[in-house]
């Protein structure tokens, strides 16, 4: 290998600011600019979050399932009245359940057999099994919030669309095999029915 010897940096002694070209300060500047946009805190992170999920409330938990609905039930209302036939539409959504947090738990399993022999030749076998379960908590200790591994959205239940074509059978058709792709509902479950002219 060789051993390479580094030399300081040192400025010309001929150097000279009138000698620099204005498209290299303009490159300088503009690089200066980049860092200091990219080392800024976005405010855009929240709005993200916000966007992902609207109907999460801090509060209540009725109060941020009602919001739930209202999200399904307007984006609903919102793809169902872009469908040629359907017209004006109206949506209400009931849901299974609320929805539900799966928190992270340590499995323990114990399996133990015991054989016993008698005196007269006979043998018996004994099985114990013990499970036991310890929640984990987020912050590792025993105390605190617990860690949730999973978020599980509420289930929609059944779902009724007030239509101005809700009177045609093409369009009932359209509208049931839509809201059976969007949340998995059978049909019986899917009522269509002609939404009143006021």
């Amino acid at each position: 290998m060789e051993n390479k010897r580094r030399i300081p940096f040192k400025i010309p002694k001929d150097f000279s600011l009138k000698n620099i070209k204005k498209d290299q300060i303009l490159i300088v500047f503009l690089a200066g600019v980049l860092l200091l946009v990219i080392s800024l805190p976005s405010g855009d992170k929240n709005r993200e979050k916000e966007e992902e999920a609207p109907f999460r409330s801090e509060g209540e938990e009725g109060a941020g399932q009602d919001a739930y609905i209202r999200y399904l039930e307007d984006h609903l209302a919102g793809v169902l009245s872009q469908m040629a036939g359907v017209g004006d539409v109206t949506v209400m959504i009931t849901l299974k359940s609320s929805a539900e947090k799966v928190v992270e738990k340590d499995m323990e399993i114990r399996n133990e057999t015991v054989t016993e022999a008698d005196s007269q030749g006979g043998t018996r076998t004994t099985k114990n099994n013990d499970h036991g379960e310890t929640t984990v908590y987020s912050d590792g200790g025993s105390s605190g919030e617990p860690y949730v591994s999973k978020e599980l959205s509420p289930q929609a239940q059944g779902v009724v669309v007030l239509a101005q074509g809700g009177d045609d059978p093409v369009v009932k058709q359209n509208i049931t095999e839509a809201v059976q792709a969007l949340f998995g509902i059978d049909t019986h479950k899917i009522r269509i029915m002609k939404k009143s002219s006021k």
